[in-house]
């Protein structure tokens, strides 16, 4: 057992029984596992024979963790990395879509605490295409994160914000579906995370434990009647986890919901409660610890209607020329003056986001007008929605690959590259754009996303490959 472990730690661990506790404790001194989750929304797949997720037929495990920052793929948002606990989120929401809201069109979903991401990209490839996911976060650097994760996914309908549970909570009755992966002390995260043992205590615990109940209080006026909230942590002490199921069931009034969770190998049942409530912990699963309980919110299937229409103006011609299905959406003016396409049947919701919160994305960001131009944005360059082929392309080597993620301009345009904007690819796939003036071409990938690490460091070749692409 893992000497550093704080002895009350160990103590209050210890007391959820040997069968529980004993791997547990063990497990803390071992490695954790390293896992990945391919996007299926860009065609990826695991590699044929990769030990897969139990849970997530999308995420496998790596024998090793390799330096992701040197695989383009990684830049591409051909796979995120995730721990392997966190992924039993998508199968979560599945559950909560197909039981609850079978049917039901243009469904809500809210990822509350939702940085650096994974979770709100389980819920967009969970839920139908027709629905639309908000993905809030408070901090702003945290949120700064998301929103890049967010692009990477290339989900043009996903919603990126920041705001506090209070300003969320004004939405009344505007989601259907709720996820709170609430701040906590971070026990799970002790086998890679130092600081997570460093900073525990049972003062911490009870801290953590009242601030979630005052998100939840908050964000429950959010959910519709007939709603799920999905609740998660990543600690393992009761006061956050069992005992915040109990208040929102007694407090709130939420009814339990079994999610089916205990058929897979590994996974606990909620300790000394009567609750549906589930357990991923080290020494049981591949993964660190996750607690998550689902519940429903009582009363008749309902949505307040959506305010009135915001004003948009018709499409212009180059989101005509680039954006797949463009009639399904509206163009807007959004953040920093960037052209917007917003998802029209989610138009007039997404502005009363906008009201509650600080908007960061309120859709896909098509780019944006300089005097005559529009400049593309990388979001594009990431998004689903990019028509193929719409723009000229020029394909990199690794090396050129690599270049490019550092922002380096290219010296050398081949003979007969259009001028002005280009794709730049890797493997086939968008890496970002370029803009061709003749002899040099301008690289366009944001500064804020750009490689850091010293070219000496990087392989000399490609690294193999993770996923399978279609």
């Amino acid at each position: 057992m893992n000497p550093n472990l704080p002895h009350d730690f160990v103590d209050m661990i210890s007391g959820y029984g040997p069968d529980y506790a004993g791997p547990l404790l063990r497990a803390l001194d071992e490695a954790p596992s390293v896992s990945v989750r391919a996007n299926a929304l860009k065609g990826a797949s695991p590699l044929a024979g990769a030990d897969l997720v139990a849970w997530c037929p999308q995420g496998f495990y790596l024998p090793e963790r390799p330096l992701f920052a040197a695989d383009p793929a990684w830049h591409q948002g051909l796979y995120y990395v995730q721990d392997a606990s966190s992924m039993i989120y998508g199968r979560a929401v599945a559950e909560v879509a197909a039981r609850y809201f079978d049917g039901v069109g243009s469904l809500r979903y809210l990822d509350a605490c939702a940085a650096p991401g994974g979770k709100s990209i389980a819920a967009v490839e969970a839920l139908p295409p027709d629905a639309i996911v908000v993905s809030n976060e408070l901090d702003r650097h945290r949120a700064n994160i998301l929103l890049e994760n967010i692009v990477k996914e290339g989900a043009p309908a996903s919603v990126v914000c920041r705001g506090d549970a209070g300003r969320l909570g004004k939405l009344r009755e505007a989601f259907d579906i709720i996820a709170v992966d609430a701040p906590c002390s971070g026990e799970g995260m002790m086998r890679k995370e130092p600081e997570a043992v460093r900073q525990w205590s049972r003062g911490l615990i009870a801290d953590c434990a009242r601030i979630q109940q005052d998100i939840l209080g908050q964000l429950w006026r959010a959910l519709r009647p007939g709603g799920v909230l999905i609740y998660s942590t990543c600690t393992f002490n009761r006061s956050e986890n069992e005992e915040n199921a109990a208040f929102i069931a007694s407090t709130l009034g939420g009814e339990s919901i079994d999610l089916g969770l205990l058929a897979f190998d590994g996974v606990w049942p909620g300790i000394d409660t009567g609750l549906h409530c589930y357990r991923l912990a080290p020494g049981h699963v591949r993964g660190e610890g996750l607690f998550i309980a689902a519940f429903r919110k009582p009363g008749e299937a309902s949505r307040k209607a959506a305010g009135p229409r915001v004003k948009s103006r018709p499409l212009s011609d180059f989101c005509r020329s680039h954006i797949a299905d463009a009639g399904s959406y509206v163009e807007v003016t959004g953040p920093q003056g960037a052209v917007e396409l917003r998802p029209r049947r989610h138009e007039a919701f997404i502005a009363e986001v906008a009201s509650a919160t600080q908007l960061l994305r309120g859709g896909l960001t098509a780019g944006t007008v300089k005097g005559r131009d529009m400049i593309p944005s990388h979001d594009l360059a990431l998004s689903s929605a990019l028509l193929a082929d719409s723009f000229p392309h020029l394909d990199l080597d690794y090396a050129g690959a690599m270049a490019y993620l550092r922002g380096e301009s290219l010296a050398d345009v081949p003979d007969g590259l259009p001028r002005g904007f280009v794709l730049a690819r890797y493997g086939g796939r968008p890496l970002g754009f370029l803009k061709n003036l003749g002899r040099r071409a301008n690289n366009l990938y944001p500064d804020s996303m750009r490689l850091r690490l010293d070219p000496r460091n990087l392989p000399a070749s490609a690294p193999q490959s993770l996923i399978s692409l279609q």
